[in-house]
């Protein structure tokens, strides 16, 4: 084989090594865009495609904005005493998304269990097509990738990598709580993320249900509403 021709299978080798090690942020990670936003297919059953970025980020490691659940709009204090579902700053008198009389406004009900469009933050600021993730959506998510507590770009968080070899990275953001930012999780000091579903807690409509995790687990579980959580968007299959 002669130098040129041996100069040209050495570059070719190259462009292949290059391809398969891309990192989880380059763009061939991103499957498409809706109304502006990254997503990626993670080839999951229902088809769904999860956002790259958190609403109010414009990088995968970016924090982005903090909601209280129902809420749209990030704010500098996260209590009850500023939520925007109940009376008084009483958590026990809830006026939206109550499913039990003893949580209710003078008893108030109304048996929403789903954030209605008009209260769900990544819908509110990514427009129609966007929706924060459904319960069942994040059980999906955990049951069909491997994932694993990382570092990306100087970020501390997980990262889902699918059978099909795509990736989605959650920067652990913490969560907020009258007006501190938390990055370390109380249980062990360790740095921990918090995402809100749509899915309001059936047992406790005071409290909504989310995706948390921590270097150490992860899980589905619930938390008060009037804690300051990110959001990751997800769109529908096509």
């Amino acid at each position: 084989m002669n130098r040129v021709l041996k100069t040209i299978v050495a570059i070719m080798l190259m462009m292949v090594f290059a391809l398969g090690c891309t990192k989880p942020d380059e763009p061939n990670n991103v499957s498409g865009n809706y109304n502006g936003h990254d997503y990626v297919d993670l080839g999951l059953p229902s088809g769904t495609l999860w956002a790259t970025c958190n609403v109010g980020a414009d990088t995968p490691e970016g924090y982005g904005d903090y909601f209280a659940w129902g809420e749209t709009e990030p704010k500098d204090y996260y209590e009850w005493s500023t939520y925007k579902y109940c009376k008084g700053g009483d958590w026990m008198s809830l006026t939206k998304y109550c499913c039990s009389n003893l949580f209710g406004y003078l008893h108030f009900i109304d048996d929403l269990t789903v954030l209605e469009a008009v209260d769900d933050a990544a819908t509110a600021n990514w427009g129609s097509g966007w929706c924060m993730p459904t319960e069942d959506q994040w059980e999906e998510l955990c049951q069909n990738t491997s994932n694993t507590w990382t570092t990306q770009n100087g970020v501390d968080g997980r990262l889902f990598t699918a059978s099909n070899g795509r990736t989605l990275f959650l920067p652990a953001a913490g969560n907020r709580w009258e007006s501190n930012i938390n990055l370390t999780n109380s249980f062990d000091d360790s740095g921990f993320g918090n995402y809100w579903s749509n899915s309001l807690y059936l047992r406790i409509p005071d409290g909504a249900v989310y995706f948390q995790f921590s270097p150490n687990y992860f899980k589905v579980f619930y938390d008060a509403r009037s804690r300051g959580c990110s959001v990751r968007p997800v769109h529908p299959a096509k």
